[in-house]
């Protein structure tokens, strides 16, 4: 092949054919050298660009001889004439492209390709949405005359009718949304039948003529739809028109006028589809009613006519045939049929949410036990992803007042409760190779482990709401039959399996699984219970009330009364006592101090030999202490009249069980709760008692030792005993070991790691925070502990927080490598090792979390044990230092009062905060954005500023920093890590993004609610946090806390936005946040700056220099990242901040027009029509998203997709919106004779032909 291709315009007509074929040979050969198939594609591209090319495309399309890869680049050309250069052509040209397309329409035979008929559809489209119904006014009627042509025709005209309705009514098209509700009143004037348009909207503007004869595309595509599913003949060609008439009618009835549906008989005609035998066909169908009845507006009349009868007995019976037809096996999943079965699970969905909201428009003569059976089918599948949908319906049902007193519920309850019982088990605890029916399934339809969590984690939440509801309901029944079987489950625990052995104990047993399943299955009924109990106060039932509890104790007491053997069962027997303690048996104290016996007495003795069995007993332990510490908090008044006695109970038990000094504070919080809580005791003694406790703590915190050892770096190493590290990794040559988990840790590593354990106990911290948050812990406003708590904390807290500071700002400057001033520079490296977290991630680590913790287990006694101790004893001071901090943000203007605090907090909070890592600042951000957010309105002035400008400062420049390290990874510049850890890492920088961004949201978003305080008691339950420490910690997750106190008081977001000193670097971090590479926190952001934006329309000093910086630096971030393909998804958010600015900042400043005029190709006419556009649009924010959208359309991104780059995606691996939900949350005979073309001759010359 001769390498080298014509300059365009260099060669004739047919010359410049002859080198489009070789160029698109050269391109598709797989021989072809990397430089010809660019200069083929660069020659290609200039061709298209070309003032000749709609004529040369046009004459290559409509040229049948070519081949199929030269016809269509000849649509191509066609395609970005259209696009790209309509608005440039005269009317005369436009016209010539119009009539090319018509043309081109109209020759579509059968033996087209798909490819070139859909091409030639989107062309179509493309025409359609810049001049239909402008100068454009008879497509309907050719459309028409289309359809009266070959199958091929009517497929073309399907394709051009449901491309045109997504564009127009299902996608942010932006020149779609360029011509406002023109396009939509033209699609519903030619979809809905004339008698329809006439009764709806007899006062309409008639002057649009675009509408071709009476019927109307709905009319006929149902008539084309009846008969190609019950006329006999050529099965495979009435199969495939079925089909591609049902996609359109899918995007159609999500939006056409209902009555227009009952009047083309739409809904008859799809029962006949679903009783097809074609798979495709019934699928198909399936969508369409999903796409009807997924809309949540109907009048009445429209809700009785379309929705009504879909619960006839012969339509149910219809939907259950189908159902039973479409089931599949586990073990041989036949993919087409479990689709239907997906996707009419769905739909059966939105029929009972239908049904939820307006029971009372359903015919009486309604078969709603044959519907309710039907949904009892479903829920019994295997396949959660099919039950799940019927198991939500049933939690709408249940929560149903009219629909829960139908006749027809109350049989299939039992049917139901067991269901939900048996369903209520760990499915990701069960191996992955599991042949239970529910995991194969599970395995199909979830890739990932984040949605398998997530998934189950709703249908657990399902299965235990209807526990709930059918307790309320009938509690007597309910309970018995719930509890008779525990007990039964109980009794016969072994049955089938192994006998309980220490030695093989694993923590995901068959028989520990099926008693956490019971045991969830009573917490949900208990729940139930109480709420009816609540609910019959007053009533004339009390001996039915007193025969439930009294029942209800006795079957807890003789589960009391049983032996276990396993930590872990007996873990849950201890949960569920207490559960029936603070639930429907609250108001017996003596049954609650019972069950606080019972935990006292539990006692297992820990076998280190068994990691997996040391664990749980350990586990059990400390869950333990946080029963008896809620029990104390539940019933103080009682167990203070018995205090002795609990004292004398505890302490016995404390010096019997308690290893360490910290178990024994834990064990003593129990007494401290009992102490504070009671409120049938005089204040005075109880006061004095709580001193007793805190006071020795007070001491230790204002100990010159203390003091001493943390005035500097070195020292601070001597009192954490970590002061002979550096030597030790110095001598050892840890930098040359490049496996530490396989070297064996010498006696000296040993008794560092000792050392090291033994300093952090001797610390006040972990005893602080024990007293301290049980102090605090949910405590109601203006009672009488929580004054006692200001009081005993209040005079404390000055003398505590100097030493605690110090603490956190050398916990972090242990992260500057600088500071290792023993070690040579280039053991740098090795310092950020060992400080390096490790992390098990859902998702993206290899095994299980017990085998990330088992393994963690096994290398404590190697060099990487010597790491991980290091690590674990700096967290513990960080993090126990930010808990601290959070616990005494409770205590109000005790906390926020002292004016000297928020200089010293802030230095040791962020001098040094830029060295933590990626995962470590994700942790700061979250545990100290709740102090920010609990500040009172007095105490603004002096505690915000100090805080919050450093605080976003170093935020920006670490999540700035790594996103930038991020990118040059990925471009190749720097040595690539494993894939493993690249995942990992990517997935710490997006969660610290996420959590910094959730913070800004939490102080600038006007729209969020106004909230209460936080406590405890609405953030993660710190005695839970107290539950556990292990060994390495799991990434952070992100969850932000809740509470926006402020706002209730005085608007937080008012302060700031006054506050110029935390304003600048805050729109700083936001602006770099937008070029962020995660969608989830640039779409908040893009939102926050939109609200922002009006806030500096006026003239003062501070909204003119806030107004220039959003009209330079966010505007050119929002064009970067809208030019990023990766943001594809968010244009909508972008263009929706960008025509914020111009709209509101352009009639004061020239600023954003310059910088649009900066932009290449971007002339300023341009630029004026688009901002005058703008202001017409003000009200109509698709509009102004559609202008900015249209304006830098040279410079928008495009997905991959768009680009052709990725074949088709698969149906059967698209997830629908209720699915996503679940997860976080689609003729006439041949031969006939066509309308002429046309005559085209002598338009081409309009665009230059020679």
């Amino acid at each position: 092949m001769d390498e080298h291709l014509d300059q365009p315009g260099q060669e004739s007509n047919g010359d410049l054919r002859s080198q489009i074929r070789r160029a698109l040979k050269a391109i598709h050969d797989g021989r072809s050298s990397n430089s010809l198939r660019k200069e083929a594609s660069e020659y290609l591209e200039q061709v298209k660009s070309g003032d000749e090319a709609p004529y040369h495309g046009y004459s290559l399309a409509a040229d049948k001889s070519e081949s199929d890869v030269v016809r269509h680049y000849g649509l191509s050309c066609l395609d970005t004439a259209v696009r790209h250069r309509w608005a440039d052509y005269s009317a005369e040209q436009n016209m010539a492209l119009r009539n090319w397309e018509l043309s081109l329409a109209q020759d579509v035979a059968d033996q087209d390709p798909y490819f070139i008929r859909t091409k030639i559809a989107l062309i179509w489209v493309e025409i359609a949405k810049r001049s239909w119904a402008l100068d454009w006014m008879n497509m309907d009627e050719q459309l028409v005359r289309l359809w009266e042509g070959s199958l091929a025709s009517k497929e073309l005209v399907l394709t051009i009718l449901e491309v045109l309705s997504e564009d127009v009514f299902g996608h942010e098209d932006a020149t779609a949304g360029l011509r406002g509700t023109d396009l939509n009143r033209a699609c519903v004037e030619i979809v809905t039948p004339m008698h329809v348009l006439v009764e709806h909207f007899p006062t309409r503007d008639t002057s649009m003529n675009v509408r071709y004869g009476d019927q109307g595309w709905l009319s006929r595509m149902g008539d084309l739809l009846a008969y190609c599913v019950t006329t006999d003949g050529n099965p495979d060609a009435r199969q495939t028109c079925a089909v591609k008439i049902l996609s359109t009618l899918r995007s159609l009835t999500s939006w056409v006028i209902p009555k227009s549906i009952s009047s083309s008989n739409l809904v008859t005609r799809l029962s006949q589809c679903l009783a097809s035998s074609h798979l495709s066909v019934q699928i198909a169908a399936v969508d369409v009613l999903h796409s009807l009845y997924h809309r949540s507006r109907f009048s009445d009349e429209d809700f009785k006519e379309l929705v009504g009868p879909m619960y006839s007995h012969d339509t149910v019976q219809l939907f259950q045939q189908l159902y039973e037809w479409s089931r599949v096996d586990a073990t041989d999943i036949d993919e087409e049929k479990y689709l239907l079965s997906k996707k009419l699970s769905e739909m059966i969905y939105n029929l009972g949410r239908l049904l939820e909201e307006r029971p009372g428009l359903i015919y009486v003569e309604s078969s709603l036990d044959s519907f309710f059976g039907l949904l009892i089918n479903i829920a019994k599948s295997n396949s959660l992803q099919v039950s799940i949908t019927a198991l939500h319906v049933w939690v709408k049902i249940l929560g149903s007042e009219k629909l829960i007193a139908s006749a027809s519920v109350a049989p299939r309850v039992p049917e139901l409760l067991e269901i939900c019982s048996q369903r209520v088990i760990k499915y990701e605890a069960l191996p992955e190779d599991s042949s239970n029916p529910s995991v194969i399934f599970l395995n199909e339809d979830l890739d990932t482990m984040p949605e398998r969590h997530a998934f189950l984690g709703n249908y657990a939440r399902f299965c235990k709401t209807i526990v709930e509801r059918i307790v309320l309901q009938q509690p007597a029944d309910a309970l018995y039959h719930i509890l008779g079987q525990a007990e039964q489950a109980i009794s016969q625990l072994y049955d089938g399996e192994p006998a309980f052995s220490v030695q093989s104990y694993s923590k995901t047993s068959v028989p520990f699984l099926r008693l956490d399943g019971h045991c969830s299955v009573i917490e949900a009924a208990l729940k139930g219970s109480v709420r009816w109990l609540t609910g019959q106060a007053g009533t004339d039932v009390g001996h039915e009330q007193v025969t439930m509890i009294q029942n209800l104790k006795v079957w807890c007491e003789r589960i009391l009364a049983l032996n276990f053997e396993d930590p872990l069962v007996k873990e849950r027997v201890v949960q569920l006592a207490v559960g029936f303690a603070t639930g429907p048996l609250k108001k017996d104290a003596r049954f609650a101090f019972r069950v606080f016996e019972y935990i006292l007495d539990t006692k297992f003795y820990d076998d280190p030999n068994f990691p997996a069995y040391s664990d749980a007993v350990k586990d059990l332990q400390n869950l333990c202490i946080h029963e008896l510490q809620r029990l104390a908090m539940k019933f103080p008044d009682y167990l203070i009249t018995i205090f002795d006695e609990v004292e004398c109970k505890v302490s016995q038990v404390s010096r019997s069980i308690a290893q360490d000094d910290h178990t024994l504070t834990r064990y003593s919080s129990i007494l401290f709760i009992v102490t504070h809580r009671a409120t049938s005791v005089d204040p005075q003694p109880r006061q004095e008692r709580l001193q007793n406790f805190v006071q020795p703590l007070i001491a230790q915190w204002q100990s010159d030792e203390l003091t001493n050892s943390l005035a500097t770096f070195d020292s601070f190493c001597e009192l954490l005993g970590c002061r002979g590290i550096q030597q030790y990794v110095s001598r050892k040559a840890l930098h040359r070991l490049p496996d530490w988990s396989a070297e064996p840790l010498d006696d000296e590593g040993k008794g560092l790691q000792a050392q090291m354990q033994h300093a952090l106990d001797r610390l006040p911290l972990r005893a602080t925070k024990t007293f301290l948050n049980v102090s605090v812990e949910k405590l109601e406003r203006n009672s009488t502990p929580q004054q006692m708590a200001c009081d005993l904390w209040g005079k404390a807290l000055p003398l505590i927080l100097p030493n605690l500071l110090r603490l956190i700002s050398q916990a972090h400057a242990f992260h500057e490598p600088a500071n290792w001033k023993d070690l040579p520079l280039e053991l740098s490296g090795t310092v950020q090792r060992i400080l390096t977290d490790r992390f098990w991630q859902v998702g993206i680590s290899k095994g299980s979390r017990d085998d990330f913790y088992a393994k963690v287990g096994d290398t404590k006694h190697t060099v990487e044990g010597l790491a991980s101790a290091i690590r674990a004893t700096i967290r513990a001071v960080r993090e126990t230092g930010y808990k601290l901090l959070f616990y005494m943000s409770l205590l109000g203007e005790h906390f926020y009062g002292h004016k000297w605090l928020p200089q010293p907090l802030s230095e040791a909070l962020f001098a040094n905060a830029y060295a933590l890592s990626t995962h470590q600042m994700a942790i700061l951000v979250e545990t100290i954005r709740p102090v920010i957010e609990n500040c009172p309105v007095a105490s603004r002035s002096h505690f915000l500023p100090p805080i919050l400008a450093p605080f976003f400062e170093q935020l920006d420049r670490k999540a700035s920093a790594e996103w930038d390290k991020l990118e040059q990874r990925q471009k190749g510049s720097e040595e690539r890590a494993s894939l493993d850890d690249e995942m990992r890492d990517e997935s710490i920088l997006r969660t610290l993004t996420y959590t910094s961004v959730m913070l800004v949201v939490s102080l600038l978003d006007p729209e969020r609610p106004s909230e209460s305080p936080i406590s405890p008691a609405t953030a993660n339950d710190p005695l839970t946090d107290s539950h556990k420490d292990p060994p390495e910690p799991q990434t952070a997750n992100g969850t932000a806390h809740n509470g926006l106190p402020n706002v209730e008081h005085g608007n937080v977001r008012t302060f700031i936005l006054a506050t110029p000193e935390i304003l600048k670097p805050v729109i700083l971090f936001c602006t770099h946040a937008i070029l962020m590479r995660d969608t989830r926190s640039c779409s908040f952001i893009a939102r926050v700056l939109g609200s922002l934006v009006p806030e500096f329309e006026t003239t003062g000093q501070i909204d003119t220099e806030v107004r220039e910086y959003l009209s330079t630096e966010v505007l050119k971030a929002c064009i970067t990242s809208l030019h990023d393909p990766y943001f594809v998804d968010l244009q909508k958010d972008l263009a929706q901040l960008i025509a914020s600015i111009l709209i509101t900042y352009t009639p004061r400043t020239d600023t954003p027009k310059q910088i649009l005029l900066s932009l290449p190709s971007m002339p300023a006419d341009k630029v004026d029509r688009a901002v005058a556009n703008l202001y017409k649009a003000h009200l109509n924010m698709r509009k102004q998203r559609a202008i900015v959208l249209d304006l830098l359309e040279s410079l928008r991104g495009i997905s991959i997709s768009e680009q052709g780059k990725v074949a088709r995606t698969d149906a059967k691996k698209v997830r629908s919106a209720i699915q996503e939900r679940y997860m976080t949350v689609d003729m006439q005979e041949e031969g006939m004779k066509k309308e002429p073309s046309p005559d085209l001759s002598g338009v081409a010359d309009m665009f230059g032909r020679p």
